[in-house]
């Protein structure tokens, strides 16, 4: 069945749009720290919290943010200026809050050494960090109507899948981003009589934040999202969850170490303030 079929007319442009608007590097850390404070800050205290951004990279995220409605600037005088998120831009968190899960289950990491176990355990990425490199992942140009279109077709051929996604492109331009959701283990081939896609697992496992986006994009909660017919809530059993942790090119640095994923991940739990710093860093693991 078609996915316009399946679909509210309104949900996928939203969704998509949402994603480009907070894809920028650096958003969804500047998004959450504002959010981890109890007020708005100061543009130096708030490059305090974010130390490794230079001013020629955090003002024009803040001057983006703010225009389209995240970040509220606040003049108090002309050398006292404040940042805050807006209403909006809170009603976001619970969006970041699965982004961020979801990179921390399926995004590949390396192995550490904890020096007080003396044992080698996957490392641990800042919920900014790993809500960006999610981001990396799902939000790139056309990845979001190509997955929404696989989810709603089930297992489908790249030519169906292009004249249904992609049907103002020529048939090749779905070969690049289709490459780069394979690579990144969000979409699988099988080859049988014909080649055909499918979401793989950790494709599957994207529903809470399309739901997020989608209840956040529509100011309101999106009506039985558990049993939304694209973007509800897979019932995966725990053997088909199991499996290599999906590749983020982007976060490669050498030669990473592939980590085994739990075979039934814990329920995703919501995202508090004092996790944004949950690793000990000074800035990005990637």
């Amino acid at each position: 069945m078609a996915a316009a079929r399946l679909l509210p007319s309104t949900d996928l442009p939203r969704v998509a749009e949402a994603l480009e608007m907070i894809a920028p590097r650096w958003s969804v850390w500047v998004l959450m720290t504002l959010a981890s404070q109890p007020g708005p800050l100061r543009y130096t205290k708030l490059k305090e919290h974010l130390p490794w951004l230079a001013d020629g990279q955090l003002h024009p995220r803040l001057r983006a943010l703010s225009d389209t409605g995240l970040v509220e600037r606040t003049a108090q005088t002309r050398l006292h200026v404040t940042y805050g998120l807006t209403p909006r831009g809170r009603e976001l968190m619970p969006s970041l809050t699965a982004l961020a899960a979801w990179g921390d289950a399926h995004l590949e990491k390396n192995l550490v050494l904890n020096r007080v176990t003396g044992k080698t355990e996957p490392e641990r990425i800042p919920a900014a960090q790993n809500a960006e490199d999610t981001l990396a992942v799902i939000g790139h140009r056309h990845a979001t109507v190509l997955l929404w279109t696989l989810k709603a077709r089930g297992t489908t051929t790249m030519a169906a899948l292009s004249a249904e996604a992609m049907a103002d492109h020529s048939p090749s331009a779905i070969y690049s981003p289709i490459r780069r959701l394979i690579d990144d283990g969000i979409v699988s081939v099988s080859r049988d009589d014909v080649a055909s896609l499918q979401l793989t697992a950790p494709g599957q496992a994207l529903a809470p934040i399309y739901q997020a986006l989608s209840a956040w994009a529509t100011a309101r909660p999106v009506p039985d999202a558990d049993t939304h017919p694209v973007w509800g809530t897979p019932r995966i059993p725990a053997a088909a969850r199991s499996g290599q942790w999906a590749a983020h090119q982007a976060r490669k640095t050498g030669q990473a170490v592939a980590v085994r994923q739990p075979p039934a991940p814990a329920p995703a739990t919501a995202w508090r303030p004092g996790e944004l710093f949950s690793a000990a860093t000074t800035g990005p693991s990637r």
